[in-house]
């Protein structure tokens, strides 16, 4: 899991071949709006979940498009799942010291009534995080592309796939806020709920649901 640099929407110029009779600005950027793809891929499937966020990359909107994935999988599969473990870059949104990630991520777990393991990559390896190939996939996807709107740009990345297999995208219209995080008293709480291995406690977080400690 993980979010991708923010994409400028407008007929810009994105490099590589254009298509068909596009021309696009090289210089005086006038942009329509901004979004910043999330998304999740899923190992042992290859399907791929992208949520484009038209607000600021918060842990909120990170966990919000947890949520969103979750949902999107069959029930039959989530019922069947024992635990879900999420390959995370140690970003500032989401890494093992975010209070706000770690209290959603709390209640996330609690809401699905699944343990979660958080696996950080160290930093400047991120390149090893296997969402890191998808985004690389889509951006020589839609290289070229004229990305003018929203919806240009949803349709554009339906239509790439990753092993053989489209993604699921949606589109968020929340405004989330940014700098929120916890209390030093309410994120006690929220420790207490973590189980962090004893060599790795920034980087391997186990998260059981209440009731199964």
């Amino acid at each position: 899991m993980d979010c991708k640099a923010t994409v400028k929407l407008g007929e810009l110029s994105r490099g590589g071949l254009s298509r068909g009779d596009n021309k696009a600005y090289d210089h005086d950027f006038i942009t329509s709006g901004i979004h910043t793809p999330c998304g999740i891929v899923d190992e042992d499937s290859g399907q791929v979940y992208i949520n484009m966020g038209c607000s600021y990359k918060t842990s909120d909107f990170i966990i919000d498009t947890l949520n969103g994935w979750w949902k999107s999988i069959p029930l039959e599969k989530r019922q069947a799942s024992t635990k879900i473990q999420l390959k995370i870059d140690n970003g500032p949104e989401s890494s093992g010291t975010r209070t706000q990630f770690l209290k959603r991520i709390v209640g996330f777990s609690d809401d699905i009534g699944k343990p979660i393991q958080l696996l950080y990559f160290p930093p400047y390896h991120s390149k090893y995080n296997p969402i890191e190939r998808c985004w690389g996939i889509l951006e020589l996807h839609w290289n070229g592309t004229l990305l003018k709107d929203v919806h240009v740009m949803t349709e554009w990345a339906k239509t790439m796939t990753w092993k053989g297999i489209h993604p699921l995208v949606e589109v968020s219209t929340t405004i989330y806020e940014k700098g929120i995080s916890l209390t030093k008293s309410a994120m006690r709480a929220v420790e207490a709920r973590l189980e962090r291995d004893s060599n790795l406690p920034k980087w391997d977080i186990l998260v059981r649901p209440a009731g199964t400690i």
